[in-house]
């Protein structure tokens, strides 16, 4: 998501300036809206789909998120519910005729090497 008002700021720190804050529910302050980060998912969505052949995107986690709950037809706020771990691999495609998650945060390739993570603490994750 487009973070112009809070870039540099921890989900904390904007919870200070805005309680109760959830991205996937109000947006970035001062930033992309839920509406314009569905639109520009809603455009990568379009573009791959129009391809002949198979398409690369390469991403903030955010966006695919978003890339993901969009190309199933979902509200980009189910994006929330989608975890996607840094560096991992993800393939959509289609099942019975209907987009698919054909592998979806696929984190494999990094096996036998450590492992760093971020865990946000209590709370939803952002």
């Amino acid at each position: 998501m487009g973070l112009r008002g809070v870039r540099g700021l921890t989900p904390p720190e904007i919870k200070k300036i805005q309680p109760g804050w959830f991205i996937w529910r109000d947006g970035v302050p001062e930033g992309e809206t839920l509406a314009e980060l569905s639109d520009r998912a809603d455009a990568i969505v379009e573009w791959a789909r129009s391809a002949d052949r198979d398409v690369l995107v390469f991403a903030h986690g955010h966006i695919l998120r978003s890339i993901g709950a969009r190309w199933l037809g979902e509200d980009v706020s189910f994006a929330s519910r989608i975890r996607l771990d840094p560096t991992s691999l993800s393939v959509l495609g289609w099942a019975y005729d209907a987009p698919a998650l054909e592998r979806w945060n696929d984190t494999g390739h990094l096996e036998g090497r450590p492992l760093r993570t971020c865990r946000p603490g209590p709370g939803p994750s952002p």
